[in-house]
């Protein structure tokens, strides 16, 4: 039975009591969803419940020793079996909100339109643990709070029954956020009906309003057309965000659909990205990347994220190892196309002698040449496509390069 349906919600346990399989879900994690595993958190580390139970309790919900489960305003009522034939009876309960603190929790998650449009779509956002704080209210259990009862001999509190049915609630929760909501004291309905009548007291306009507003709306120019034209001042230049120097930067306002796989940082950075370049675009600070290739866009991005974790993740995604991005981003960073040019390519055709000759005379006797490329000990001239001399250092057995192009290769060994 879920929230929409009546007062509680419910779930029973597939082959809930039998036997399990030897080392069966011995590695069963609790909580697959941010308020789920917020859930467990709270449970083992907020709650001061006894952490000895709690191990028992894991082991318990694992085996699938809780059969039945409902969650109702404020309470968990559960049936466990425990090793004698007839199972226990178990409650599990929270304080629920008073209407007085429910209507505040309201105010504060109705003014932020964002946090409406989620929880109409079945979303629960982590924003709304913040918003019932900033009511001066828990969503998630504090100490003391978690009041268990179980009909078994054992007098621990909580016994290991209870502690299952506490590690069973995080996946109660998972597979339906609204019923933290209802241990609060709200059904799914109750909320969203509440949350719908404040936004109308606010003024929003109703579907049928809004959508008679868009088509109201100058139809405008396609940006591909724009695009396509040629013609220049098609795209006006932007003023600076809130009149401060800088480019825009995405914002998040609500995390992607767990469905979609997509990780909300992953769809920041992207964001930011597109719009950096679009940017460059529309000032005229550059063709915002439009004609790089695949290697040169990922360098591009790379030289963006180097030095921190998020180079590695690119890498993986990506297929390259993170030792070989690491020296595109930097060849990136310091000579642009060219020096990824030659950094990436293998010793080219032998260019005129005259031309090695510099690089042989700026690092000196001993200086050996291969191709386009002149080293000696650790240090390697190259000579780029673009008539251009790169310098390179060898670190930890790879060529990095080191700095800017020079036409002159004496001038680039003088660099500090």
């Amino acid at each position: 039975m879920s929230p929409d349906e009546g007062p509680w919600w419910r779930r029973r346990q597939e082959n809930a009591g039998l036997p399990a399989a030897k080392g069966a879900g011995a590695r069963r994690a609790f909580g697959a969803t941010w308020w789920g595993k917020a859930w467990v958190e709270a449970l083992e580390h907020r709650a001061r419940l006894d952490p000895g139970r709690l191990a028992r309790g894991r082991s318990y919900a694992r085996r699938g020793s809780v059969l039945e489960l409902t969650v109702g305003p404020g309470k968990v009522q559960a049936i466990v079996q425990g090793s004698r034939v007839l199972p226990y009876e178990v409650s599990v309960g929270i304080r629920a909100f008073s209407d007085g603190e429910w209507d505040a929790v309201l105010k504060v998650v109705s003014a932020q339109i964002g946090r409406v449009a989620a929880l109409l779509d079945g979303e629960l956002p982590p924003e709304v643990v913040d918003d019932v704080q900033a009511a001066g209210l828990e969503l998630l259990p504090a100490a003391g709070e978690i009041r268990t009862a179980c009909n078994c001999p054992d007098f621990a509190v909580p016994c290991k029954h209870s502690a299952a049915v506490c590690y069973l609630i995080a996946e109660a929760l998972d597979e339906d956020p609204f019923a933290l909501l209802l241990l609060r004291g709200r059904l799914r309905d109750e909320l969203l009906a509440a949350l719908r009548s404040r936004r109308s007291a606010a003024g929003e306009p109703r579907s049928s309003e809004a959508a008679a507003g868009l088509k109201a709306r100058p139809v405008g120019v396609p940006a591909r057309a724009a695009f396509a034209s040629g013609v220049q001042g098609v795209v006006p230049v932007p003023p600076r965000p809130l009149g401060q120097a800088g480019v825009p930067t995405a914002v998040l306002v609500l995390e992607p659909p767990r469905s979609s796989g997509i990780e909300g940082r992953d769809l920041v950075a992207l964001a930011t990205d597109a719009a950096r370049r679009a940017w460059e675009l529309a000032t005229g600070d550059g063709d915002g990347g439009l004609g790089l290739t695949v290697e040169q866009d990922l360098a591009r991005r790379a030289a963006g994220v180097l030095g921190t974790s998020a180079l590695a993740d690119l890498a993986h995604r990506a297929g390259v190892s993170a030792r070989r991005l690491t020296g595109w981003a930097i060849a990136w960073r310091e000579g642009g196309p060219g020096g990824l040019a030659v950094a990436t390519s293998d010793p080219e055709s032998v260019p005129e002698t005259a031309l090695m000759e510099e690089g042989v005379a700026a690092l000196g006797a001993g200086a050996r040449v291969e191709g386009n490329r002149v080293t000696a000990e650790r240090r390697q001239l190259r000579l780029g496509a673009d008539g251009l001399w790169y310098l390179f250092t060898e670190q930890f057995n790879d060529w990095m390069l080191s700095g800017p192009p020079s036409p002159d290769p004496a001038e680039l060994l003088d660099r500090p």
